[in-house]
């Protein structure tokens, strides 16, 4: 599937998402003080550069896990059918576990994810999320962290992508679809 010809309007820079990052991870990293292991799940797969650069910058004895959902294929609207790809690899009974995902949008994807991981009884549940479009929410979530609330728009870059396009960005970019003639 090619996507229609677009462009990309620079949202979040770089620089702001590396401090947005590392104050994320002091916060994260007083929450958690005095956990024996916090257990991070990174929700796959637009997570995987959030989690990366956050992880580094946690103070905390960590374990890194993840598990990927998809509600969207290729498409820019939810399908609002969360299927799980791929579960997690440990056990997360008892533990302190931090979840992070990418963006929240309609919410039915991190709730569902949420649902399945409560049935493993952690410890301490929490989100942590780079990007929050409130305006877009149908299912109530909460995160505990988040890194910016954006306006309803589509967006790439920092791990997200637009059909397995524009992941690599490192700045958070708005797509301006072209105008058909």
């Amino acid at each position: 599937m090619n996507p229609r010809p677009y462009a990309i309007d620079t949202l979040i820079s770089a620089k702001a998402i590396a401090a947005r990052v590392e104050s994320l991870a002091r916060e994260i990293s007083e929450f958690y003080q005095g956990t024996e292991k916090l257990v991070v799940v990174g929700l796959l797969r637009g997570s995987f550069i959030f989690i990366a650069d956050l992880v580094r910058e946690i103070d905390l004895p960590i374990e890194v896990d993840f598990l990927e959902a998809s509600s969207y294929g290729n498409a820019m609207e939810s399908s609002r059918e969360v299927r799980i790809l791929k579960d997690l690899r440990g056990e997360i009974e008892g533990r302190d576990v931090l979840v992070v995902e990418d963006i929240i949008d309609t919410g039915f994807t991190l709730s569902h994810v949420l649902a399945i991981l409560r049935t493993r009884r952690p410890r301490r549940l929490e989100v942590c999320a780079l990007l929050d479009k409130p305006s877009r929410r149908e299912v109530a979530v909460d995160a505990r962290w988040i890194g910016f609330e954006i306006p309803d728009r589509f967006v790439v870059g920092y791990g997200i992508d637009y059909g397995q396009r524009n992941r690599n960005l490192p700045f958070i970019g708005a797509v301006r679809f072209a105008e058909h003639s």
